[in-house]
């Protein structure tokens, strides 16, 4: 369940290994909207997600999806690849990553929106990414 208690700590981490009020202010700024925390969360069940998979996931423009991906890299939460025409996204390796990640998974766990995107998420899993990208751009 999502405390004030729980905020503090992650926030006192976050001081205590980045004495940085900038970083701290583009993290806050990054998590500030819900589409941005259905990407974290997401990322969090799959590990990597492909940018055709996060549209599918929000229902979105995909320039919509890729200004929440951007902000979300910014703040270094989020890191990118390209494998051929595709662009992954997965958490950083950071400890502010890591400790965030936890941080909002164990604070949504029952929440119903982010119920549903886990299992579209379980489902993108099993899915050819080729297909569903393809689709995307023919859409």
């Amino acid at each position: 369940m999502l405390t004030w208690e729980y905020c503090f700590a992650m926030l006192r981490y976050m001081a205590k290994y980045r004495n940085d009020l900038d970083y701290l202010v583009n993290v806050l700024k990054a998590l500030s909207d819900a589409g941005r925390i259905r990407i974290v969360m997401a990322l969090a069940e799959a590990g990597e997600l492909c940018v055709c998979q996060v549209v599918e996931l929000l229902g979105l423009a995909p320039s919509t999806v890729s200004k929440h991906l951007s902000i979300l890299k910014q703040a270094g939460l989020i890191k990118s690849r390209k494998k051929g025409r595709w662009v992954y996204y997965s958490f950083t390796d950071s400890g502010e990553g890591v400790v965030i990640r936890d941080y909002l998974r164990d604070s949504l766990l029952n929440d119903e929106t982010v119920l549903r995107d886990s299992e579209v998420v379980k489902k993108f899993l099993c899915e050819d990414i080729e297909v569903l990208c393809q689709r995307k751009l023919e859409n």
